[in-house]
Formats: structure tokens, C-alpha cells, sequence
């Protein structure tokens, strides 16, 4: 026992650390070598200096992977679209056709969150470019500021999971599941999501019309203006997501096609405007996607020192052992699971919590369900580990991101504060609240209809 002890130990210093504002990877690498030392003290089958020797090749193992080659290529695709004028063409052009319903420019910004996050695949970065982009413009229209920051905090939450994510594919290099089918798995509940946030924006609408300005008529000149503001960015949006859906390429080259599309794009706009990709964007975006690139490995390189750690002491192996003898329900151990989640994100980011949780949760989850190799019929959540690994990544990812919007440490809506210092925390976390009621309610529809997770996958 005194092996799992240090474990538990290292889990609490961990999150001790984390909550000092620690760096994550920082305080993942200091609790995987200083836990690991420890372990040599109490158990004489641990050799320290041995184990120093790895890390002469643990940061090349950690980044030496294809699945990974994705991440770089994503977030330069996402930097490229927010310095090529893309995401402020999105909002612009669905705002133009929203134009003439009342509280149309919020919901386009529901719509285009959702169309970023697909391109950055980060909930940060959705609501941080949206913020820039679309805030002006929901201020000089008189929308009321709480349900203005309230949709931007809560449509950068789609960006997670709305496919190519990184978040997923991280989530599917820690499980060992197919990034593909977990990309056709986000599908169904990315678009479930939209539908209930516009659904909330015109039900708040409705019962209190002083949030919105009353619709404003759009000409034929600017419907036309709209349309081709929309049509790059859905050429070169629509190729990848549909070309993901239906497996006609993997996740790598999509994403370099995705990259090569919008630089063609950039280079073409700067003949006939201002707005095209200059050699001084196109370094700031390469300069961006190198920063973030190298914290996501770095973060990567950390999480696996960690879990050799973890490994050593045998906590997920006890905590498995747990689970198949509980006498809890196997759907009240899940709840909690994600309940954990949602308070762990009001502290963490996504990523870093997919990488330290996960592993724990992952090993529990395959015992609750009776083993790998289970089937359907006799599996205690009714499908095989397969289909546990797609829908729980669901599930998990999306819990993880409500942490960014809940009080008191909703990174989210810092994110926003930032962009709008007049505006008070309360409100922010006022307006996204609805926001965050009816994630609630999407969460218990795919827990109740896992088929929502796991149709296309099957049928793709």
C-alpha cells in the first residue's frame, strides 16, 4: 500500500501546484520526477539514476508521433484564418444574413464560433478572436452587454469539439482510439450544441426583447456582399470537415490541405485588398503556431513523465481494482467522473486535464463495463470498449469545457473580461449561464442516447 500512498500524495501535490498557478507542465514534470524519487526511497525495485537515463529520449518519443504531427498543422491553420481576415469574414457575412431576426447577430455568433472553433480547435482561441471580431459590432448595435459576452464566452466552447479538435485528437492518442472515428463522433453532438445555443438566444429574446435591437432590413446588394464574404471560408471549411466525415483523407493531410488552402486564399485576396497575407502576418502567425505548438509538446512531454509515475505506484491499477468490486452503480461513478471534470476545468486547461485525468478514469471505466474484450449484450453501459472509448471522449470533452465557464474561475470569461474591462464578472457569468443550463441538458440527451455519439462512426 505504501506505493499507491505515494501516488495519492503526488495527486494532491499536483493540484496544490496547479492551484498556486504553477504552469501545468511545470508542475506535472516536478510531480513525475520528484514522485519518482521518492518511490526509489520506499521501494527497492525503483532505481532513480536508471531512471533519469529515459529522459535522454523521452521528449523525442513524446513528439516523434504521426497522430501528433496534426497538432502543429491545426494551430497554424487556425492563425493563418484569424490573420487572413477569415474569421472576421464569417461573422460578418452570417451577421448579414442574421441580420433581419431579432437577436440575428448574436446568433451569428453562435454560428461563427462554431465555424472557428473548427479551424483552431481551441475554446481559448475561438473566444478570444470572436471577442475582437465580433464584440464592436454587437455594441454599436446596442446589444445588451450580458448577452453579447454571455455568447461569446459560451461559443468558445465549441471549439473543442467541434472536429479537427486537437483536444480530440489528444484525447485519442491517450486512449489508443482511431482520431477519425472520434472526429465523425463529434459530428452529430457539435451540431446538437449549435442548435441548443441558438435555441437559447431566441428564447431569451423572446421573453425579454430590450437584450436585442429590433431587426434591421438587408438589401440585395448586401445579401450578395454576405454570400461571397461566406463563400472562401465555407470552400475551405466545408472541404475538411466534410472530407474528415466521410474518410476520405486522415487527419494530417486535412489539415495540410487546410493550410495550403488558406495561404492560396491569403495570396490571392492581397492582389485586390489590403486584408491578404503579407509577409508580416505570415511570420506572426508561424511565430504564433511555434509557441503554442511547443507548449502543447511540452505539456505532452510532461503529461508522459507523470504517468510513468502514476504507473509505478499502481494507483490506477487500485482504483480499477475498486471499481470492479464497487456496489455502485456503474452511471453513478460515471456522473461523478464528470462531475470531477467540470470542477477540475474551473482550474485547468482542457488539455492538460485530459492528460492527467483521463488515464485515471480510463482503466475504471473498462472495468465498470467488464473488461476489454467485452460485448455489447453483457457490457454494464451496453457497448463494447470501442464504443465506451468514442463516447466517453464525448462526454469528457464537453464537461471539461463547461469548466471554462463556470464560476468562480471560468478561463473563458476572463478570456472575454479582458476584451470588455467595463463589464462586470457577474454579468458575464450571468449571461452565460442559460448557456451553461442547457449544456446540462445536452450532456444527459447523449448520456441517455449514446447512438448520438456512435451513429456516424458505425455508418462511416
Amino acid at each position: 500500500m505504501e506505493r499507491e500512498l505515494v501516488g495519492v500524495y503526488g495527486l494532491v501535490a499536483l493540484f496544490l501546484l496547479i492551484m498556486l498557478r504553477i504552469p501545468v507542465a511545470l508542475a506535472m514534470l516536478l510531480t513525475g520526477i520528484v514522485g519518482t524519487w521518492v518511490l526509489s526511497l520506499v521501494s527497492p525495485f525503483i532505481k532513480f539514476g536508471p531512471y533519469l537515463l529515459q529522459f535522454k529520449t523521452a521528449l523525442w518519443n513524446s513528439v516523434a508521433n504521426y497522430d501528433l504531427s496534426v497538432v502543429p498543422l491545426f494551430v497554424l491553420m487556425g492563425f493563418l484564418a484569424a490573420e487572413t481576415g477569415l474569421s472576421r469574414d464569417l461573422f460578418q457575412g452570417l451577421s448579414a444574413l442574421t441580420r433581419k431576426v431579432k437577436g440575428g447577430v448574436a446568433m451569428a455568433t453562435i454560428l461563427a464560433c462554431a465555424g472557428f472553433g473548427a479551424v483552431s480547435g481551441s475554446s481559448i482561441a475561438t473566444a478570444s478572436t470572436m471577442s475582437r471580431v465580433a464584440l464592436p459590432e454587437l455594441r454599436r448595435l446596442n446589444y445588451h452587454e450580458g448577452l453579447s459576452t454571455g455568447v461569446l464566452a459560451a461559443g468558445g466552447t465549441l471549439g473543442i469539439l467541434i472536429p479537427p479538435s486537437v483536444a480530440l485528437v489528444i484525447y485519442a492518442v491517450v486512449v489508443e482510439a482511431p482520431i477519425i472515428e472520434m472526429f465523425q463522433a463529434a459530428i452529430i453532438p457539435g451540431i446538437l450544441a449549435v442548435i441548443f445555443f441558438l435555441i437559447v438566444v431566441r428564447v431569451r429574446v423572446a421573453r425579454n426583447p430590450a437584450l436585442a435591437p429590433d431587426p434591421l432590413p438587408l438589401s440585395d446588394e448586401e445579401k450578395r456582399k454576405a454570400i461571397r464574404r461566406l463563400l472562401p471560408v465555407s470552400v475551405i471549411f466545408g472541404s475538411i470537415i466534410l472530407g474528415l466525415g466521410m474518410g476520405l483523407f486522415t487527419p494530417t493531410p486535412a489539415a495540410g490541405i487546410g493550410v495550403f488552402l488558406i495561404l492560396v486564399y491569403g495570396v490571392i485576396l492581397r492582389k485586390f485588398s489590403d486584408d491578404g497575407l503579407t509577409f508580416a502576418r505570415l511570420k506572426a502567425a508561424l511565430l504564433a503556431t511555434a509557441k503554442t505548438a511547443s507548449m502543447i509538446y511540452f505539456i505532452l512531454f510532461s503529461a508522459d513523465i507523470l504517468k510513468g509515475f502514476f504507473a509505478r505506484t499502481g494507483l490506477p491499477a487500485f482504483l480499477s481494482d475498486w471499481a470492479a468490486t464497487s456496489t455502485l452503480e456503474p452511471y453513478t461513478i460515471l456522473l461523478a467522473m464528470l462531475v470531477i471534470l467540470i470542477i477540475l476545468g474551473c482550474f485547468m486547461e482542457s488539455l492538460s486535464m485530459i492528460l492527467v485525468v483521463v488515464p485515471f478514469f480510463w482503466p475504471v471505466l473498462i472495468q465498470l463495463n467488464g473488461g476489454d474484450f467485452v460485448s455489447a449484450d453483457t457490457a454494464a453501459f451496453g457497448m463494447t470498449t470501442d464504443e465506451l472509448r468514442i463516447w466517453f471522449g464525448i462526454l469528457a470533452l464537453i464537461v471539461v469545457e463547461l469548466g471554462l465557464i463556470t464560476p468562480p474561475v471560468g478561463l473563458n470569461v476572463f478570456v472575454i473580461k479582458s476584451f470588455s474591462p467595463s463589464t462586470g464578472l457577474g454579468v458575464i457569468f450571468r449571461g452565460v449561464a442559460p448557456f451553461f443550463a442547457i449544456e446540462l441538458v445536452r450532456v444527459a440527451v447523449l448520456i441517455g442516447l449514446p447512438v448520438l455519439s456512435l451513429f456516424l462512426p458505425s455508418l462511416l
